[in-house]
């Protein structure tokens, strides 16, 4: 009889040729439990998900009391649907003023492709810019603004009319124009190996789409919701753009992605053409839900994000002085790891799977791993994960 892993293996698309293939039969908290019942430390929350840990039980209720009432019923937009109108006066409450309206979808590369879209429509130009090693998702719109050629140069063509610009130098932003529809930018850029901006680096973007009249999208997938230690990553710089985009951390565990704007901008999807833009899972119910109780405990329960800077920084003392530890950078909970070489971030991932612990890599910079733990992560939990991932260092 084959095996879970023979299957997993055999049926469905695989994303790289060697994959971890940690069997998780369930999860709470900051702990994944094997069918053997070994316990995993979750240092990476699904790459920026789990916010509030696996199986919150106010998530957990929220999703089930929406199952009983109704799923799916009709395409985003023509019908009123409780927790869609829910979740879009929370999240819309906690933005400036100049945000007036969500149009829900189903992931990151969702909301950027939407957010894009809504850019050459509202200006009526077509030139996009983007920064190198960006990382926007995989869906064509959003692999064409994706900073690195190895991950698109064999999916070629994509959308025109795109360039790139160096993140943190200022000397590059002369490529915005008056043909400019959009600049798209991370405000702390993530599979880049978790960059922070320069003083002053996202004002001065600012600045120039203002003048050139681009509007400037933040691609807040992985940064958004508590992560950076505050609600979203641009409070930290007092810049704030035209268009938002997140997903990930809103859920909960549950699959939602967003863009919000103006409602005079997003109210150009509504004409010329109408429907211009649509999707039929978009803002699905049982996951608005999931997303309003998450964002509900985020806003509610304060010390989750008061906390972050405490606990970063016990993430640093706890490995910054071991010896195959060169560096640590970033910010909240989204740090990154620097180690000598490649080889020795995969080999300690699969070591550090063996101590009970999930790490991860970063897509554009081979010589730092990933730690991005639940927001809830006790003090407790992050010594005895630091203290796992130290003894696989030293077995490397």
């Amino acid at each position: 009889m084959r095996t879970q892993r023979q299957l997993f293996l055999e049926l469905l698309g695989q994303t790289s040729p060697d994959p971890l293939l940690l069997e998780v039969e369930r999860a709470h908290g900051v702990f994944l439990y094997t069918p053997e019942g070994k316990a995993v430390i979750d240092l990476i929350s699904g790459v920026s998900v789990s916010n509030l840990g696996h199986t919150h039980k106010k998530v957990v209720a929220a999703a089930t009391e929406q199952l009983q009432k109704y799923m799916h019923i009709m395409v985003y937009g023509e019908v009123v649907q409780t927790p869609q109108v829910q979740l879009a006066e929370l999240v819309l409450s906690l933005l400036p003023d100049s945000f007036s309206s969500l149009y829900l979808v189903n992931s990151g590369s969702e909301a950027v492709e939407g957010a894009l879209k809504l850019a050459k429509r509202v200006t009526g130009r077509s030139k996009i810019v983007s920064t190198i090693n960006a990382y926007h998702g995989s869906t064509h719109g959003a692999l064409s603004v994706l900073g690195c050629d190895e991950y698109k140069s064999n999916f070629q063509p994509l959308l025109p009319n795109v360039s790139f610009m160096r993140y943190n130098e200022l000397e590059d932003i002369h490529c915005i124009d008056e043909q400019t529809a959009c600049v798209i930018v991370e405000p702390i850029q993530s599979e880049a190996g978790i960059i922070v901006p320069t003083l002053h680096y996202l004002e001065k973007l600012r600045e120039k789409c203002t003048e050139t009249g681009a509007l400037l999208i933040f691609d807040e997938v992985q940064n958004g919701f508590g992560r950076i230690g505050k609600m979203f990553a641009f409070e930290h710089f007092n810049v704030v753009p035209d268009i938002l985009c997140f997903a990930k951390g809103m859920g909960g565990g549950m699959p939602i992605g967003a863009f919000a704007a103006s409602k005079a901008h997003m109210d150009s999807f509504t004409s010329n053409p109408v429907l211009g833009h649509i999707t039929t899972f978009g803002g699905h119910p049982v996951s608005s839900a999931a997303a309003y109780a998450c964002v509900k405990e985020l806003v509610e329960n304060k010390e989750i994000i008061q906390s972050i800077s405490q606990k970063e920084m016990l993430f640093r003392n706890l490995l910054q002085n071991h010896p195959k530890v060169r560096s640590i950078r970033g910010k909240g909970l989204f740090l990154a790891v620097e180690l000598d070489a490649p080889k020795q971030v995969h080999a300690l991932m699969r070591k550090a799977l063996e101590h009970g612990v999930l790490l991860d890599f970063f897509l554009f910079c081979d010589t730092h791993f990933r730690i991005a733990p639940p927001l809830i992560i006790s003090e407790q939990e992050i010594s005895m994960a630091c203290k796992q991932i130290c003894a696989a260092l030293d077995e490397l």
